[in-house]
């Protein structure tokens, strides 16, 4: 069996982490099986519907390296992708026939009115409340014909059976039963005569030749409607694999106090679409073994749905911002300088700090000023390239996300950079520091910009100054040179900055000193 599947999202807001999710592991098994992966538009809901976010949703999983064989952007043999082209097509007319033919959909006529009594009076005798046929299930074809005839506007629902068992054989979670009487008849044409989802996605599924059906457990409840659709029909029924639901490490929904938000954030963000990917594909599902950064290339290999778990998949920022630096820092030199300047360039990511409000700050840290994050990002954007790619290595070990090196970079980019006032009272009252900074600066013009010749000068000092450890002459140069007291190794940032940049922050160095 070829595997195909599809994903098959309802355009109407952003794309989020759990549809992100069901896309990717969609993907996985496809590419794992050699199978086919279909993007399908359920835009049925025409009030809700948004062109836009359909736009969106595919621009958004393009960055995060999904791709599709078939689909309203690709084209393919099923076309149309969309589902209300498929309605105008009429696709959806011949098999809606071929239930009401068979006795397996019947028209009702009820008014709003009469249904929303009926849910009153099933609340109120604590019965299952849905529609478990009324006056219409069982109505005559004359009662029928005298309701259309008189205009009345109808829906068309499905006749699920009654006493019996409706079952399905979840790959993740087994067999599940219900009884048919605790089902009730859902709508399968609307009054406009829109299908909904229950009746054009699985008609869709059948003919699209879709061999998973691979959801959230949110629809559970809704599988013995769809597994009857495809008995009644007569078709052989697809699998049927229900994912869990995705929740923050307290175990409650995912929500924007994880970390959730809308994909593209995530890039605006800085995360890279691997490591993005390779993160989002861990939750709920595991390769097997104690793997956790994979490249595309091993979750394809290892993507199995017998990995999937029945329990909730847990978010966990600080997983995600670990499995980024880890592919952040398998970046060469020429790829990371090209991802960070494009990334400090990019529209959408100015777009977004220049917006930026952050709404749950660490305790006891101060909250990120999304200008600030902007304003440091423009320097890198702003630099020689050349200049540029000679400073990111040096930062590469050291950042989680992309916008990490905006600000660990600014002492680069700055003629002098800010001074930590503690780092200056520390190590600039010495007694040395003051002819220390005078002599390195006179130096600077006779020896050679390079990691060797800085490390042997600092080196030749402390033998001259008789100091047991190399620390009283590193640390207050390496203030003098960045404002801080960490950062990049200090003998290969000063071969990156060069005499003429190091020469400037020295002179300050030694007036603070004086003061």
């Amino acid at each position: 069996m070829s595997v195909r599947v599809r994903f098959a999202p309802s355009p109407t807001g952003m794309l989020h982490v759990g549809a992100l999710r069901d896309a990717l592991h969609k993907y996985l098994l496809a590419r794992h099986c050699k199978g086919s992966n279909i993007l399908r538009i359920e835009d049925t809901d025409r009030t809700r519907y948004n062109p836009e976010s359909e736009k969106e949703f595919i621009a958004t999983l393009h960055w995060a390296g999904i791709d599709f064989d078939e689909g309203p952007h690709v084209g393919g043999p099923h076309a149309p992708y969309r589902q209300s082209e498929r309605k105008e097509a009429g696709i959806y007319d011949k098999w809606i026939m071929v239930l009401l033919d068979s006795g397996h959909a019947y028209k009702a006529f009820d008014t709003p009115e009469e249904l929303a009594a009926m849910r009153e009076e099933q609340t109120a005798k604590k019965e299952n409340t849905g529609y478990f046929g009324g006056k219409w299930r069982d109505a005559s074809p004359e009662q029928v014909a005298e309701a259309e005839a008189a205009g009345k506007p109808f829906v068309i629902r499905q006749r699920i059976p009654r006493d019996t068992t409706i079952a399905i054989d979840d790959l993740i979670r087994g067999r599940i039963e219900w009884d048919s009487n605790t089902v009730d008849d859902p709508v399968l044409i609307k009054t406009d005569g829109m299908p909904t989802y229950h009746f054009a996605a699985m008609v869709d599924d059948h003919l699209m030749g879709i061999t998973h059906i691979m959801r959230g457990e949110e629809w559970i409840s809704s599988a013995p409607k769809h597994a009857c659709l495809f008995d009644q029909f007569g078709w052989e029924r697809p699998v049927f694999v229900h994912c869990p639901v995705i929740v923050g490490n307290d175990g409650k929904k995912l929500s924007k106090r994880h970390g959730a938000t809308r994909v593209l954030d995530y890039k605006a963000q800085g995360y890279l679409p691997s490591a993005l990917k390779n993160f989002v594909a861990l939750i709920g599902w595991s390769p097997g073994d104690d793997r956790e950064a994979m490249t595309e290339a091993e979750l394809i290999e290892a993507f199995d749905l017998g990995g999937l778990q029945p329990s909730p998949g847990k978010f966990d920022i600080d997983k995600l911002r670990w499995i980024n630096g880890v592919h952040i820092r398998r970046l060469c030199s020429s790829e990371l300088c090209s991802v960070v300047l494009d990334y400090a360039r990019d529209e959408h990511v100015r777009e977004y700090w220049a917006s930026y409000v952050e709404e749950n700050p660490m305790p006891g840290q101060a909250p990120t000023v999304g200008s600030d994050v902007l304003a440091r990002l423009d320097k890198i954007a702003s630099a020689d390239p050349s200049y540029v790619a000679l400073v990111l290595p040096l930062l590469q070990e050291r950042v989680a996300t992309l916008a990490d090196f905006g600000e660990g970079a600014e002492f680069f980019f700055d003629a002098l950079p800010k001074m930590d006032a503690r780092a200056v009272d520390k190590w600039f009252k010495q007694e040395h520091v003051r002819g220390l900074f005078a002599r390195l600066a006179c130096d600077l013009s006779s020896v050679s910009c390079s990691v060797e010749a800085y490390e042997a000068l600092l080196k030749r000092y402390q033998a001259d100054l008789a100091l047991d450890k190399l620390g009283p002459i590193v640390h207050p140069v390496r203030v003098a040179l960045t404002g801080k007291t960490a950062g990049p190794g200090l003998f290969e940032l000063m071969a990156v900055l060069g005499p003429d940049r190091m020469r400037g922050r020295l002179d300050r160095a030694i007036e603070l000193c004086q003061a």
